[in-house]
């Protein structure tokens, strides 16, 4: 719920991508997709306007084509009470979709979900939330990659494991946050692997030291920051008020913050 907002740029290329972790579609898709390079944003197969949140329950493959809000999801604004365009039922998994703009608060998870090859165009509030009071959550999003996120990239409200792997991000607030001020909170653990993060950002995550929160790095590649603006993990000291929480320093540390210099490369 907390990250500071940046101001973002209205662009729709994507430049950067994966191409330069050796990725590619083939490898993020299911099926048997020709490897191909994925710098190239993929092109949607068809558009459809979603004006009432989707429920979604087991597998949903909506074969890359792309969803945008139309009527109260279609604002386009930045208020904290949105509707998602997609809700995911605990145990569901989303494929090969793209979110287009306006993009609501993106997708939010009830439990445990698995998000593969996801886009987003224009990230709205949040790009993804995930819920659930459960310890053993396991979010798993693989694949895919948001742009033009002011504030957040994935919000982590719930309790359990956040897995992101073989992701792109460009022009964030925040990649990853732990909820800062949530009324709820839990001990949350955020594991980040092969991810291609371009300038201009802020932070790649964000936890909670006082509620034992743990981010691993592995595999970052950070393009474009040639002043290394980007803070690859940054703690806070979370609360259950609703207050602004206050930062607790950042950089590796072994407990809460576990990367090491080798884990981060800038290109």
């Amino acid at each position: 719920m907390t990250s500071a907002a940046r101001p973002r740029a209205r662009t729709r290329a994507l430049t950067g991508a994966l191409a330069t972790l050796g990725l590619s579609v083939g490898m993020i898709m299911t099926g048997g997709a020709s490897p191909a390079s994925a710098a190239t944003w993929p092109t949607p197969n068809g558009s459809e306007g979603v004006s009432a949140t989707i429920p979604i329950s087991g597998t949903k493959d909506y074969g890359m084509k792309r969803l945008y809000g139309t009527g109260d999801l279609g604002s386009g604004g930045q208020d904290e009470d949105q509707g998602p365009i997609l809700e995911l039922a605990a145990g569901a998994v989303l494929k090969n979709v793209i979110i287009g703009a306006p993009a609501a608060d993106g997708i939010h998870c009830k439990g445990s979900c698995t998000l593969q090859n996801v886009w987003w165009e224009d990230v709205g509030e949040d790009a993804a939330t995930f819920r659930g009071s459960s310890s053993s959550n396991v979010y798993t999003v693989s694949g895919g990659g948001a742009k033009e996120a002011s504030d957040k990239v994935f919000q982590f409200n719930g309790a359990g494991t956040l897995n992101v792997s073989n992701f792109a991000v460009k022009n964030f607030g925040t990649f990853v946050r732990s909820c800062g001020n949530c009324s709820t909170q839990y001990k949350r653990t955020i594991n980040l692997n092969t991810i291609e993060a371009t300038w201009s950002g802020g932070k790649l995550v964000g936890i909670n030291t006082n509620y034992g929160d743990s981010a691993t790095l592995r595999g970052i590649t950070i393009v474009g920051d040639s002043s290394k603006k980007i803070v690859p993990c940054q703690k806070y000291i979370g609360n259950n008020t609703g207050a602004e929480p206050t930062t607790n320093g950042s950089g590796p540390d072994g407990t809460y913050c576990k990367y090491a210099a080798s884990d981060i490369r800038y290109s």
